[in-house]
């Protein structure tokens, strides 16, 4: 296991570059986020351990980073102060791009991963904002009148996106349709519900709402996206399906879950990162065969847990919230690497961590 010490800078969010697999670039922030400034960190894997490349200071926290799909060195961040900026890592200083649309803190940022031309932004001022990086202002507002920790384009469609927020919904849009007075809204999926039953099946509890914070597509089944939230659940939606209810219900963890990562090598493996200071890796039970029942053993245990899938090992090594977890794209299948307000960058082979 690797690590980096962001002195002084609460870690937020971590992400592995799209274009090179030895480059990490976290946002984090002084001070918890709550007052003062933020830093960039473009952080390169050496034979000698992690090395920062390049660091970036800002005026705000910084809460969520996307690199640009279309330029090697450019990268996006979101900022406590509204604004999202583009910095180009050749350059020495400054953003090359700034935009203040947003009214509150922005709290994700994520590239079109198919069309490559445009990004979004989303806000605890209730919207959604389509941006091309070209252009001094945003294409397309789409409101979610709740405030909406996470949004993200589909991998496998241009003019899809979602997003989740404190009413505890998740909603997807389709840019395609006339935006009218739904304003492209297609679904608007409330993650608390309980499944539906099923024979010989018996569908957990419901609970009440709570927020949902963070949210993932399935990076080979088009219309699988898996959430989770305050409630401590991660649970997964096929949104061919809205309203039969969750397809997987995955209890575990102990305080809210800040982060979901679908795996970039299996269809059914996905990291969480969670306020219990844990990390985790799951599977939710869709590679399992006819016959295979592995997480109804667990399900007597745990009333909460429906479907197949299961916790398959934790890594435990942060000593404060577990903010952030991103898969590397490259070589073998398993090599991540987390973050956390510890102010602590940690890279890890989750191989290591499951059980048989």
């Amino acid at each position: 296991m690797l690590e980096f010490r962001t002195q002084g800078y609460n870690g937020y969010s971590v992400k592995y570059s799209p274009f090179f697999d030895s480059r990490i670039a976290v946002a984090s922030s002084a001070n918890f986020g709550l007052v003062g400034n933020g830093r960039l960190y473009i952080l390169v894997l050496t034979a000698n351990g992690i090395a920062a490349e390049k660091w970036f200071d800002t005026q705000d926290s910084l809460f969520d980073i996307a690199w640009s799909e279309s330029h090697e060195n450019q990268i996006l961040t979101a900022s406590g102060d509204g604004s999202i900026k583009l910095f180009d890592i050749s350059l020495n200083q400054f953003p090359i791009q700034s935009w203040t649309e947003h009214a509150r803190e922005v709290f994700s940022v994520h590239w079109n991963l198919v069309a490559k031309d445009t990004f979004l932004s989303s806000s605890w001022d209730g919207t959604i904002k389509i941006w091309n990086p070209t252009r001094a202002e945003s294409l397309v507002t789409l409101p979610t009148h709740s405030c909406t920790y996470s949004a993200q384009f589909s991998p496998h469609n241009p003019s899809l996106l979602s997003a989740v927020s404190s009413d505890s919904h998740l909603r997807v849009f389709d840019l395609r349709t006339p935006a009218s007075a739904s304003n492209h809204l297609t679904l608007s999926i409330p993650t608390h519900t309980p499944p539906k039953a099923r024979m010989g099946v018996a569908p957990p509890v419901g609970i009440p709402p709570s927020e949902a914070l963070t949210h993932d597509w399935n990076k080979y089944r088009d219309s699988v996206v898996a959430t989770a939230g305050v409630d401590r659940c991660i649970r997964t939606f096929d949104i061919r399906a809205p309203g039969a209810g969750p397809v997987a219900v995955l209890p575990g963890h102990e305080y809210a879950v800040r982060k979901v990562s679908w795996s970039p090598h299996l269809s059914d493996i996905l990291l969480s990162a969670s306020y219990d200071m844990t990390c985790r890796v799951w599977t939710d039970g869709s590679a399992m065969g006819v016959g295979q029942q592995g997480g109804q053993g667990q399900g007597q245990q745990d009333p909460m847990v429906f479907g197949n899938g299961r916790e398959l090992g934790r890594m435990g090594r942060h000593t404060e919230f577990a903010t952030g977890v991103d898969w590397c794209l490259f070589g073998a299948e398993g090599w991540c690497a987390s973050v956390g307000w510890d102010e602590r960058v940690l890279v890890w082979d989750v191989r290591a961590i499951m059980g048989p």
